[in-house]
């Protein structure tokens, strides 16, 4: 990081930055985009009075121009602090950004706070493309600057041109509504974007009257990205049908945010009531999910999936519709993977979103239990016996706790997971049965089927744990003293 101010400068200098100053505040006051600008900021409360805000600087044309509004706007006494992240993608014209950025904000006597990082290792180490590595190394810098200096907002220069290609992107890349909705003014709490309003020829025309040099990026002229060529090849064409198709898009952007807002209060009352967490994750219940309208049933897997990813990258509408497949799949189990390293697990009623490492595993453990006394699971749960008189009521006895008649089952005990062919008599039962057919019938979800121990006295299945005890463990009338086993 380096921070550079315009502190140590020669007399002359700092009178040519005063006489700077000076003729850039009265040739503002009459700027046209300069109040439409302050209007936009004033109307949607971007700012209030003597706020820290950190400036997104690339040294671009949009940058430039969002900078030397902010500081004009000497009414509102904002406290501005630049920031500049060098990708390294670009060798010395990167460099040479970085540098320029830096004499900007000396010349705007404000600090300036530069990072370098290696988006192409970041690409590849994470497996991104490299603006979406960009991207995600910018934000996290951003956010860094604003912790460090106590900001309340950070301000970025998307303008108009920049919402309808991006509106246009995630059409070809087929977004739903909330995607569509793209870039706001003013997204989270944090992130705002007073340009958004202004057009590209605007930005120009601004830079141009007011004598405004900026850099040029090299790498916005490829048409290797898809951005570009929407930049370069798709909007011109559009604008043979409609010369004002930038300003149409972005009036459907808007249209489609006004929605997306609605929706999403509906679906912020629902999850609640239609959720739960778990240790894993999160669970949807897929009967109530199943009654609702697909907008809505899309929208809470979204809400989960973020809620667990901490955000959607990647996830597209072929992710929700898979979803939604498991919701209304006669089939009771089933499971979907999802980009980043999540899954969707359907078992019985429940909708589980978590971690793929997560997923309930099969691994298989036994211990051998040689007497009373606590004794501690690979899971991390207790099991405990103790030799005790048989308790008075065994009508409401809890589900962690079983009885035993230790002249029956002697010691050693073995407590294990299930394995195939397993087989016990159930509790009040005559015949047996295979465990795992118990579980399919009782509704048991895998997650909770592959952690549920089985205790066994010699080759005998005594108790599936937590769930049924085997009939033949019942304990004989007149017993004076049994074996009590608890887990936790």
């Amino acid at each position: 990081m380096r921070c550079f101010a315009a502190a140590g400068r020669d007399e002359s200098a700092i009178r040519a930055v005063c006489r700077f100053h000076a003729f850039r505040e009265a040739s503002l006051q009459t700027d046209p985009l300069l109040r439409k600008v302050s209007e936009t900021i004033r109307d949607n409360r971007l700012f209030c009075q003597g706020e820290t805000v950190v400036v997104s600087v690339s040294g671009g044309a949009d940058s430039v121009v969002l900078l030397d509004i902010l500081s004009s706007l000497t009414k509102l006494r904002l406290n501005l602090v630049v920031a500049h992240l060098n990708h390294g993608l670009r060798g010395k014209e990167s460099d040479d950004d970085a540098a320029f950025v830096e004499e900007l904000a000396a010349r705007y006597r404000l600090p300036c706070k530069v990072q370098r990082v290696d988006v192409k290792e970041i690409s590849k180490r994470r497996k991104l493309s490299l603006e979406e590595a960009g991207r995600n190394a910018r934000y996290q810098w951003f956010d860094e600057v604003a912790g460090s200096c106590s900001a309340h907002a950070i301000a970025l220069g998307h303008h108009a041109d920049d919402q309808a290609e991006t509106f246009l992107l995630r059409l070809f890349r087929g977004s739903g509504t909330t995607g569509l909705a793209s870039m706001r003014l003013r997204t989270s709490a944090r992130y705002v974007r007073p340009l958004l309003l202004l057009t590209r020829d605007e930005i120009l025309s601004y830079l141009e009257r007011r004598g405004l040099s900026y850099r040029h990026d090299s790498s916005n002229d490829e048409t290797v990205f898809l951005r570009n060529r929407i930049r370069h090849e798709c909007l011109p064409y559009l604008r043979t049908f409609n010369p004002a198709i930038s300003e149409r898009l972005n009036n459907t952007a808007e249209a489609l945010a006004a929605d997306d807002e609605v929706l999403e209060n509906l679906v912020e009352g629902l999850f609640p009531r239609l959720s739960r967490t778990d240790s894993e994750g999160f669970v949807l219940n897929v009967t109530a999910v199943r009654s609702e309208l697909p907008g809505l049933r899309y929208r809470l897997y979204r809400r989960a999936l973020q809620l667990l990813r901490r955000d959607l990258a990647r996830i597209a509408t072929i992710h929700l519709k898979q979803i939604d497949r498991l919701v209304h799949s006669a089939r009771t189990q089933g499971e979907q993977s999802i980009p980043g390293g999540f899954s969707v697990l359907r078992c019985y009623d429940e909708l589980h979103f978590l971690a793929t490492d997560k997923k309930p595993g099969r691994e298989a453990w036994e211990i051998r239990i040689e007497g009373p006394g606590s004794h501690l699971l690979p899971d991390g749960r207790e099991i405990s016996i103790c030799l005790t008189a048989p308790p008075e009521n065994w009508e409401s006895l809890p589900s962690s706790r079983a009885y035993f008649d230790p002249a029956a089952f002697p010691f050693p005990w073995t407590l294990r997971t299930i394995r195939p062919g397993d087989r016990f008599r159930p509790f009040g039962m005559s015949g047996t049965r295979k465990v795992k057919d118990f579980f399919i019938d009782g509704k048991i979800p895998l997650s909770v089927r592959y952690r549920t121990p089985l205790l066994f006295a010699a080759e005998e299945l005594i108790w599936v744990c937590g769930l049924r005890v085997s009939e033949s463990g019942r304990v004989p009338p007149g017993t004076r003293q049994v074996a009590e086993v608890a887990i936790t």
